[in-house]
């Protein structure tokens, strides 16, 4: 029986350890939308500290990352919408 790979973060670069895009990847958004799908106040709370440890690894790789491009990545698409 094979095992599926979870779609991970790796640290400190913030991309997927299954197929490599910027973390959260659209997997693993459907993942967290379905773990939370009754509590989404708690997944932003979860994003939102995901976010503040990912700011300051990438900040220490790319000075370039801009916090509001980290906001969307991280935090925007789980909000819920009205």
């Amino acid at each position: 029986m094979s095992r599926r790979r979870e779609h991970l973060p790796t640290r400190p670069t913030w991309r997927c350890a299954v197929c490599g895009i910027a973390w959260p990847c659209s997997a693993a958004k459907l993942r967290l939308l379905a773990e939370y799908r009754h509590d989404r106040a708690a997944l932003t709370v979860y994003l939102a500290t995901l976010q503040a440890e990912a700011a300051d690894q990438l900040a220490a790789l790319d000075h370039a990352t801009r916090p509001v491009d980290l906001t969307d990545r991280f935090v925007s698409w789980a909000r819920p919408r009205g």
